[in-house]
């Protein structure tokens, strides 16, 4: 139909009503491979860059916590040992395969009691309003296809007072920076994907998510305009990372 919406895949453009399946797709074909391609692609970092956004959330005994595109539970494995058995954490992804992988790793790891394992929709979160005093979603928003949405619906289900924090690959500060970075994203990647998962199609995919993803300046600009206050973002390694955090008046 000529009145289809379309938005992007990587640098291709696609119907709005396909991405879904197709980011399903990729996060299928890496779910088990997902956590050592995560510290073989950052050297580890990745680590650090979700310790400091674990600090910046404030979170404390007792809260309830929503980590969004929660995949295998690096997040919320933290959060539910800080929220304790008065706390509650709630693993959401919309990629079945990678919640299986998450609520797998969590349960060896003895972590069970206060947390739960949801299948959602960051655009449409199945929670009632003021629900959460703070959500978290690391390196998932870039794939959401409407990104408005998805942060006027986590406005709606935090608490008056939540925050919430997105942890992004974003723009690199230095020129130079910039350079080694896509030559690493595009030529290392996905030979890196290639060898470990068989996919290197996957892996070019996520160099082209982090390409199209708002910079910190205009994803601050969103999270303000979706009725976010106090907007901040913590530029880390160089800004090939950031870290916005926002308050739900």
């Amino acid at each position: 139909m000529a009145d289809n919406k379309t938005t992007h895949f990587g640098f291709r453009t696609v119907d709005q009503k396909d991405k879904v399946k197709m980011v399903a797709g990729v996060f299928h074909s890496v779910a088990g491979k997902y956590d050592l391609m995560n510290d073989l692609m950052s050297g580890g970092i990745h680590r650090l860059w979700k310790r400091f956004t674990i600090e910046l959330s404030g979170v404390r005994s007792g809260n309830a916590v929503l980590d969004i595109a929660g995949g295998t539970g690096d997040l919320a494995a933290k959060f539910s040992r800080i929220v304790g058995p008065e706390g509650k954490v709630v693993l959401a992804d919309i990629n079945d395969s990678m919640l299986q992988v998450g609520r797998e790793k969590l349960t060896n790891q003895g972590i069970v009691g206060n947390i739960e394992y949801v299948q959602a929709n960051a655009e449409c979160l199945p929670f009632p309003d003021n629900s959460f005093d703070c959500i978290t979603i690391a390196f998932g928003l870039r794939n959401v296809t409407d990104k408005d949405a998805a942060l006027r619906s986590m406005l709606r289900v935090l608490k008056p007072g939540g925050r919430l924090l997105v942890l992004e690959f974003s723009k690199p500060k230095s020129e130079l920076l910039s350079k080694v970075y896509d030559r690493y994203s595009f030529d290392v990647l996905p030979r890196m994907g290639q060898l470990i998962t068989n996919d290197a199609e996957s892996y070019r995919y996520l160099a082209e998510s982090i390409r199209m993803h708002p910079d910190q300046d205009t994803l601050k600009g969103m999270m303000e305009e979706a009725g976010f206050t106090e907007v901040r973002y913590h530029n880390m390694t160089g800004g090939i990372v950031a870290v916005h955090r926002g308050v739900k008046p």
